[in-house]
C-alpha cells in the first residue's frame, strides 16, 4: 500500500491554522498579562526576606506556578508553532522524497503543537475563584460492607497514581482502617496547580462492581464510595471559628510511624460543634503540626460550608445530599460482566477500567469542564 502523497499546500494550510488559533489562544489568556504578573512573583521570590514569613511565601509559590502552568505551555506552543514554520520553509527547498520527508516533519510538529494547545484550552476552562488552589480530599466507604472499605483503597490509589501523573504531591492527614480490609475513610491534601480545578470534578459518589474477593462463592459485587473536594484557602480568607465552637481530641497515631508515633498522643481530631464537621490529622510526629494541619482543613471545610449556605446549594458540599448507595452514583465502574467505566453526568465512557484505576482519570475531567463551561 503505497504512503499518501503530502501537498505542500495542504501542510501549509495545516499550519496556518495552527497559528491563528496560538494568536487567538494569546489574547483569551492574556498571555502578556501573565508574564508581567509572573515576573513580579519571581522578583519577590528573589528577596533575601522571602522566607521570613512562610505561610505568605508558600501562598506567593502557588500563585507562581498557576502563572507558570499557562505561561510554560504557551511559550511551548509558541516554539513549536515557529520550529513548524522553519521546516516549512525548508521543506519549499527541497524535492522528492526529500520534501515529502520535510513535509511529514513540519505535520509531525504541528502534531507536537496541538498537545501544548489542548492544555492550553484546558487550562482556560478553569477560571474558578479557587480552582489554582491545593485541594483536600476526603474518601468515605458507603453501602458494601468489607467491599466498599476496598473500593476506598481502590480509589485512593487511583488518585494517588493521577497526582503522580501531574506532578503533584499527596499528604495524607488520617485514615480509619475498615473492620477486615481497606478503609473506612482517608483524608488527604494534594498539592499542584490547579489540583482543586480538576479534582472538583470527582465530587460525588463512585459505584464498584465486580467479582467480589471475599466472597468464597466468587458472586458478583456492587459497592460505593463517596468523595468530597474542598479547596485548600489562603490564610487571607477570613473564617471565624470561636474557640467555645471547637472540641479537640487528641489519640495515639496508629499504623507505621516509629515509637515516637506509637507512644503519644500526637494525633488530633477537632469536631466544629456547631456543624457538625469533623477532621482528624495524625501523621506528623508532632501533635502541634497534626493541629495545625487539620485546623487549615477544617478552615477549608467551613468557608465551604458557609458559602454554600449562602448561596442554598448545600447540595453541592454534600455531593447532592446524596445517599452513599444506589441511584446516586456519578460515575460507576464496571469490571464484571464486562469492561466500563462510565460518567453518568457527561456519559463520556471507556472500556480501559485497569488504565482509569491506574490513574488515567483525565479524560473525564476534561469532559466534566467542557460541560460545566457550556453551561450544561
Amino acid at each position: 500500500m503505497n504512503e499518501k502523497i503530502l501537498e505542500a499546500e495542504e501542510v501549509r494550510q495545516r499550519l496556518a491554522d495552527l497559528q491563528k488559533k496560538t494568536g487567538e489562544m494569546a489574547e483569551y489568556i492574556k498571555i502578556s498579562e501573565r508574564r508581567a504578573r509572573l515576573k513580579e512573583l519571581e522578583d519577590e521570590q528573589a528577596k533575601g526576606d522571602f522566607w521570613s514569613n512562610q505561610a505568605k511565601a508558600r501562598e506567593v509559590i502557588a500563585m507562581t506556578n498557576a502563572e507558570r502552568a499557562y505561561v510554560g505551555p504557551y511559550d511551548s506552543l509558541l516554539k513549536t508553532v515557529e520550529d513548524a514554520s522553519v521546516m516549512l520553509e525548508l521543506a519549499g527547498m527541497e524535492t522528492g522524497d526529500a520534501l515529502q520527508s520535510a513535509l511529514a516533519d513540519t505535520l509531525a510538529e504541528c502534531a507536537k503543537a496541538d498537545v501544548f494547545f489542548s492544555k492550553l484550552r484546558l487550562q482556560s476552562l478553569l477560571g474558578g475563584k479557587f480552582d489554582q488552589c491545593n485541594v483536600f480530599v476526603k474518601l468515605h466507604a458507603g453501602q458494601g460492607g468489607t467491599e466498599a472499605c476496598d473500593w476506598v483503597q481502590m480509589l485512593y490509589r487511583m488518585y494517588q497514581r493521577y497526582a503522580e501523573m501531574q506532578g503533584w504531591k499527596v499528604e495524607e492527614y488520617d485514615e480509619q482502617p475498615g473492620e477486615e480490609a481497606g478503609l473506612k475513610d482517608v483524608y488527604f491534601r494534594i498539592e499542584g496547580p490547579y489540583a482543586f480545578g480538576m479534582l472538583k470534578a470527582e465530587r460525588g459518589i463512585h459505584r464498584l462492581v465486580r467479582i467480589s474477593p471475599f466472597d468464597a462463592n466468587k458472586r458478583r459485587q456492587t459497592s460505593f464510595a463517596s468523595v468530597e473536594t474542598v479547596a485548600e484557602i489562603n490564610d487571607d480568607i477570613d473564617v471565624e471559628i470561636k474557640d467555645e465552637d471547637l472540641r479537640i481530641d487528641t489519640y495515639r497515631s496508629g499504623g507505621a510511624g516509629g515509637q515516637h508515633v506509637n507512644k503519644t498522643d500526637s494525633a488530633v481530631r477537632l469536631t466544629h460543634l456547631p456543624t457538625g464537621i469533623v477532621v482528624a490529622c495524625q501523621k506528623e510526629r508532632s501533635q502541634h503540626m497534626n493541629k495545625e494541619k487539620a485546623m487549615n482543613m477544617l478552615r477549608a471545610q467551613l468557608y465551604e460550608y458557609y458559602e454554600d449556605q449562602k448561596k442554598a446549594e448545600m447540595d453541592r458540599f454534600y455531593g447532592a445530599k446524596s445517599e452513599n448507595g444506589w441511584g446516586s452514583q456519578i460515575r460507576s465502574y464496571v469490571f464484571c460482566p464486562y469492561t466500563m467505566v462510565k460518567d453518568l453526568r457527561t456519559q463520556y465512557e471507556t472500556s480501559d477500567v485497569n488504565g482509569v484505576m491506574d490513574g488515567n482519570v483525565q479524560p473525564f475531567i476534561e469532559a466534566w469542564l467542557q460541560m460545566k463551561a457550556a453551561g450544561k
